[in-house]
């Protein structure tokens, strides 16, 4: 249940198209459906203006079906992160539109597309061992409705690489950058645009980058300002934030 929908049923009441009684029963789960063995949170788009998304790593691929199933009775676009082939094509049993990237391991079910906003988001990484955190970015900002344009292995060892497409990626209304190693390009992107940059850590990296955390560490520590950090490899919490700030 999004705002959009809300107006519309309450329109449809005004109106008498609607009756009383046939409202209470749709509003009955507007807060979250009881499933067992999850809730789903039918009323995160009307809070949040985006609908829940599905964290599909350790779950069941039954449990995964079951939810997907359930959203499908809605209108919402639905996205599953860190799932694996084996489930979307349970999912496909289920519908035929679904969609799976393997490389960003999610899978996408668009309902609806909504107009982009006329600025778009700058994905900016280090380098191609980097690209499966960088999808994941890619697919979340893009099944929010942004356009994002993708610069890959630009990172410091070649940093003429980046200021290669500096100007371009100036150009955007925020930067996401996602870089493993030392985790240094984010401070050299924030030092050279005056947008918000959104960092990634990934795990790439020989034994002292410690699983990513000497990237996550670097760019926390950044002297750049309008710098602020995700999670290890939280492609999708880059990509949300990023769409926030896109459609402000």
């Amino acid at each position: 249940m999004d705002e959009k929908k809300l107006k519309k049923i309450l329109t449809q009441v005004k109106d008498g198209k609607l009756e009383v009684n046939e409202v209470v029963d749709l509003f009955k789960n507007l807060d979250y459906k009881e499933l067992g063995y999850a809730k789903v949170d039918n009323h995160r788009s009307l809070r949040t203006g985006y609908p829940e998304v599905i964290f599909g790593q350790n779950k069941e691929p039954e449990h995964i079906v079951g939810i997907v199933s359930h959203m499908l009775e809605h209108d919402n676009n639905i996205l599953v992160t860190r799932t694996s082939e084996e489930v979307f094509n349970k999912i496909r049993a289920v519908t035929s539109v679904a969609k799976y990237n393997p490389i960003a391991r999610t899978i996408t079910i668009r309902r609806k597309t909504t107009k982009k906003p006329a600025t778009h988001i700058a994905l900016v990484s280090a380098g191609t061992s980097d690209i499966a955190v960088c999808e994941e970015a890619v697919v979340t900002a893009e099944i929010f409705d942004n356009e994002v344009r993708k610069y890959f292995d630009v990172g410091v060892a070649g940093i003429h690489r980046f200021y290669n497409s500096l100007s371009d990626i100036r150009k955007a209304k925020v930067v996401i950058v996602v870089a493993g190693m030392e985790g240094a390009l984010p401070s050299i992107v924030g030092g050279m645009v005056d947008k918000p940059v959104i960092a990634v850590p990934t795990s790439v990296g020989y034994g002292a980058n410690f699983g990513g955390l000497s990237a996550l560490l670097g760019m926390l520590t950044s002297c750049a300002s309008g710098v602020s950090v995700v999670n290890i490899d939280n492609g999708f919490g880059a990509g949300y934030l990023a769409s926030m700030i896109n459609k402000l």
